[in-house]
Order: structure tokens, then sequence, then C-alpha cells
């Protein structure tokens, strides 16, 4: 198999999986990337999150501003300079992002006992580090 059919097949495969853990959510993918990089990294700048999301200053403002509006990120202005304001974490977006994280793992786990064998088990075992490796330069998902 080439590279790029390998590519094109690992796509394809994980891709309808994906999509059914996020038909689990009830917010979107970019915003629970705000939320987890801040619940790793602390509070950040809408700039920083941006740079650390590789999307645009307007989205990230735009997706604050909405989680803002649902208590999950305060705006906190910065102490020695008003001119930054920062996006802080609150316990909400913690409970929020926890749920949210844990959406689609019932079915996850569901389908992995029902469906696989247990030496597909242990292979799919075997190849977490291997998907970890391909994903550890991505800081926000």
């Amino acid at each position: 198999m080439t590279l790029q059919a390998m590519t094109t097949s690992f796509f394809e495969t994980l891709y309808p999986l994906l999509r059914r853990l996020n038909a689990e959510r009830t917010i979107s993918p970019g915003k629970m990337g705000v939320l987890r990089h801040l619940a790793e990294h602390g509070r950040a700048t809408t700039s920083e999150l941006a740079v650390a999301g590789r999307v645009s200053p307007q989205g990230i403002s735009l997706a604050a501003r909405e989680l803002e509006r649902w208590q999950f990120v305060v705006r906190v202005p910065d102490a020695e300079d008003r001119r930054r304001i920062w996006i802080e974490l609150t316990d909400a977006g913690r409970q929020k992002l926890r749920e949210e994280s844990s959406a689609g793992h019932e079915w996850l786990d569901q389908a992995i006992r029902e469906r696989l064998t247990p030496d597909e088990r242990k292979t799919l075992e075997a190849a977490i580090p291997v998907l970890k490796k391909l994903g550890s330069d991505v800081s926000v998902d």
C-alpha cells in the first residue's frame, strides 16, 4: 500500500468513528478545543487560543463570546495591561468539558466489547501509542 493510499484509508476509517463520537456532543469540536486548551494550559488571550487552535482570531472571539454566554469561560482584564483580556475556564466550563469528553465513550466501549475479538482488542490497544504519536503536535482539538 502506498503512503497516499494508507493516508486515505486511515482517514476514511477514522472519520465515521469521530463523526459518531461527536454526534453525542452538544458543543462543537472547536469550542471543545478552547475548553480543553484552557483546562490544560490555564488562561489565555484570544490571540493565543487562535494560534493554538490554528484558526482566525475572529473565529476564536466568536467562540469565546458564546462560551462566555454559557458561563463556561469568563473574560478577565489583565492587572497590568488593561488592553489585554484573559479568557479563563470556569467551574461550569470544567464540568462541561468532562461531560462532553465522556460523550460517546459508552457507545465506543460497547462497540469494542461487542464487535472486536480479544485479539482485535489487543491490536487496537497496541495501535494507541502510534496514534498518539501522530497527533502529538496538535495542541487544540
